[in-house]
């Protein structure tokens, strides 16, 4: 594969690409990054070609996983799970998610912070509930136990009361109950939670009088 560099021309769908040309045939295409320090009449050996395209490839993976990251926080595992569904190398995956938590933009600590606020404060859900859907984002043990050390999770289930108290308002108490046993159950919260509140707000009325108060 080794040759002349011929041309170097822009991707047509890609300003910031390039495509190399070899003795005159398409060889591969680059980072403009990359590209730049590359001029016409060069010769490139195997060797060189290789370790272009592997730094490349690096590249390209390294804005795969930062577009990725844009929307969200994610764990290691589902940053990896991504690029290796994406086919690049095992040993590409490994070096830009260890570039991506030397700058801290994967922290899995802090992925699980975050994900425990965000439920919350959006989608209350019990210890238990939490816990596993850490565990189905890759989080270690030991970090689920850290972030849930502070989690509220009486104070979630009181927000998370109140707000079906609205949409089973109307029932029978004894329906009520059993639907609000149902959904809080659902939800992850402990046993022993669930009890206490249903003792507590045995009806809508006693969740908005406690409201009001």
């Amino acid at each position: 594969m080794s040759g002349r560099i011929t041309a170097l021309e822009p991707q047509k769908h890609s300003s910031e690409r390039v495509n190399v040309y070899l003795d005159g045939e398409f060889a591969f295409g680059l980072a403009l990054s990359a590209a730049v320090s590359l001029h016409l009449g060069e010769t490139l050996t195997d060797p060189e070609i290789a370790a272009l395209k592997a730094t490349d490839e690096v590249e390209r993976a390294r804005e795969k996983a930062l577009n990725y990251l844009s929307y969200r926080p994610r764990s290691e595992a589902e940053v990896r799970r991504y690029l290796e569904e994406r086919e690049f190398s095992p040993q590409t995956v490994d070096e830009v998610i260890e570039r991506l938590c030397q700058v801290g933009l994967i922290d899995d600590d802090a992925f699980a912070r975050f994900w425990v606020e965000n439920r919350s404060r959006f989608r209350p859900r019990g210890e238990r509930a939490l816990a596993q859907e850490l565990r189905q984002h890759g989080i270690a043990p030991a970090v689920i136990t850290k972030a849930l050390g502070e989690y509220d999770a009486v104070a979630a289930a009181e927000t998370y009361v109140r707000e079906q108290a609205q949409r089973l308002a109307g029932l029978p108490p004894e329906q009520f109950r059993r639907r609000l046993a149902e959904r809080l159950a659902r939800r992850g919260f402990a046993y022993d939670l669930i009890e206490d509140l249903l003792t507590r707000y045995a009806s809508p009325d006693a969740i908005n009088l406690e409201i009001e108060e």
